[in-house]
């Protein structure tokens, strides 16, 4: 399996081990940055592991920031992309199995290296099982539709600074 994995400056060293360990394992691992320490913005990180999926350079991916927070976000703005950040290797399974989650998050302030590796291992094993239960077969379909209705609001604002839009969907 080709795993992508990016980080921003603060997931850099996490990266590394996570990489070394994935290397001296059956996968295959595109690195898609950062290379050092050195200021990095996480949407850069998350727009590259997300397209590595989604144009098929990769099957999955894993992005790492300083909580998990800001690259998730990001990443699940990329159509095709279903990211979740992760503390327990039940999450990183279930997400696979449930709903077919194709990128791990990690914090890597929040998290140390010895369950970082414990995820990516729970997370690069599970497979999608294809519905989670005869009551539920329609919940990954109907969760796709909402992000292709690509809603704007009307009106909302970034940091207090209102931003005005028409009402209407993003084509």
């Amino acid at each position: 399996m080709k795993v992508a994995i990016g980080a921003d400056h603060a997931g850099f060293h996490l990266k590394q081990q996570i990489v070394a360990s994935l290397a001296d394992s059956r996968f295959e691992v595109l690195d898609l940055g950062t290379d050092s320490t050195e200021p990095a913005d996480y949407p850069d990180f998350a727009e590259a592991v997300g397209l590595a999926i989604v144009e098929g350079r990769s099957e999955r991916g894993i992005l790492i920031c300083g909580s998990g927070v800001g690259v998730s976000v990001a990443a699940n703005k990329i159509p095709g992309i279903r990211a979740a950040l992760c503390h327990d290797t039940y999450s990183a399974h279930q997400g696979v199995e449930h709903d077919d989650m194709n990128v791990l998050v990690l914090g890597a302030r929040v998290i140390g290296p010895a369950l970082a590796e414990e995820l990516v291992r729970a997370f690069l094993a599970a497979g999608f099982t294809g519905r989670v239960s005869l009551s539920f077969p329609l919940r990954l379909p109907n969760t796709t539709v909402l992000q292709a209705r690509g809603y704007l609001p009307r009106n909302f604002s970034i940091r207090g600074a209102p931003i005005r839009c028409s009402p209407r969907r993003i084509r």
